[in-house]
């Protein structure tokens, strides 16, 4: 034989290791929550487009001066920083997006959780309003009012609309 023994003999209990306890079980999730979603509720594409044909074409060339007027003055800076932040809604009635996301809560539930998107930090807003959002609201705002007044390039000019609050101010609506 070849020095190996053919048969296995199992340690006395006395000489045997100890095993470790069983470990409970830990159940494992069987739904996996999806990431967080950017969402946006309001009117509908009908309401909507009517506001823009009756009322928000004209408000918003209107809203537009008088934000970009307000903001070049420190008392009225805080109310041309809110106008301009708000022009995609007095636009188009376009809601605010809102951030969806699910959470687990103590006891162990699931639930969906709706907050305002991120923004970035207000010290940096401010700097990139004292150097680039004032004038560059402006230019944009303008661009935007003309495409929109001019037919064929609505569009084109309501996409511009709805980036003036990034531009002016870094917010995200």
């Amino acid at each position: 034989m070849s020095g190996v023994p053919s048969q296995v003999q199992p340690l006395p209990p006395s000489q045997a290791r100890p095993q470790p306890p069983p470990s409970p079980v830990q159940p494992q999730p069987s739904w996996v929550p999806p990431p967080p979603t950017e969402t946006q509720r309001g009117p509908g594409l009908l309401v909507r487009a009517l506001w823009f044909i009756f009322v928000g074409w004209w408000l918003t060339g209107i809203v537009s001066v008088l934000a970009w007027f307000a903001m070049i003055t420190i008392i009225g800076l805080p109310l041309g920083i809110y106008l301009v932040n708000h022009v995609p809604t007095y636009l188009t009635l376009r809601p605010r997006t809102k951030a969806t996301y699910w959470t687990t809560d103590p006891a162990g539930g699931s639930m969906l959780v709706e907050t305002d998107i991120r923004q970035t930090a207000w010290p940096i807003r401010f700097i990139w309003f004292l150097f680039v959002g004032w004038w560059a609201s402006a230019a944009v705002m303008t661009i935007g009012y003309l495409l929109i007044v001019l037919i064929l390039t609505i569009p084109l000019g309501l996409w511009i609309y709805n980036r003036v609050p990034f531009i002016a101010s870094l917010y995200r609506y």
